[in-house]
């Protein structure tokens, strides 16, 4: 992914933006010569340099992983297309403008290790339902008993240890404010789904 100097995202904004977030593709390089694996899924993000999920057991990312256990998790959301007419220059014909697409992207590259103890993997998914489904009871996840315990066999967790992130944050961030602020007007104007967010961004 090219990050422009104007795109990158400090560690404050891309961590807070990260945490409001669950759902990503992780893509495992598996060996030499073949195509990565991809895997959408949830994961845990608590604000430190730790990512957690888990997946079912014959998922094929486990033998990517076995072969190569550098991992990338990218998380890409808040994004519109920017028509060209939008972005022309200030008394410029709107035909001469260039579209783009605006979007938050953060990629979070690291070593993955696979939980496969029992007691761990039961800590794992107990930390992953307190929050996705805070306000919803569960029976108690504890292997070997019901209701769960025995599915517990059925899955495997993964720790993804960041190594390195690579935070965009794509809103003409090598533009003025009086352009950013046509293009957030008509943003605002289509009201089209992800605009708001994208303007948010653009504003800030």
């Amino acid at each position: 992914m090219l990050i422009h100097p104007w795109d990158r995202a400090d560690d404050q904004t891309w961590r807070s933006w990260l945490a409001a977030r669950d759902f990503g593709l992780f893509a495992a390089n598996g060996p030499a010569g073949a195509a990565p694996v991809l895997v959408p899924s949830h994961f845990l993000y608590e604000g430190g340099d730790e990512i957690l999920l888990h997946l079912a057991r014959p998922n094929p990312v486990w033998a990517a992983l076995e072969a190569n256990p550098r991992m990338t998790l990218a998380v890409t959301d808040d994004w519109a297309f920017v028509p060209g007419p939008w972005r022309a220059a200030e008394g410029a014909p709107p035909e001469e403008g260039v579209p783009t697409s605006y979007y938050a992207s953060v990629h979070l590259v690291g070593t993955a290790a696979v939980v496969d103890d029992p007691e761990a993997k039961a800590e794992l998914i107990g930390r992953q339902l307190a929050r996705f489904q805070p306000e919803i009871a569960h029976g108690p996840i504890v292997p070997g008993q019901p209701p769960f315990g025995r599915m517990l066999s059925a899955i495997r967790g993964l720790r993804l240890t960041v190594e390195e992130v690579r935070p965009k944050f794509k809103y003409d961030g090598q533009k003025d404010a009086s352009h950013r602020t046509r293009v957030a007007d008509q943003l605002a104007r289509r009201g089209a789904p992800g605009d708001a967010a994208a303007r948010a961004r653009l504003l800030a």
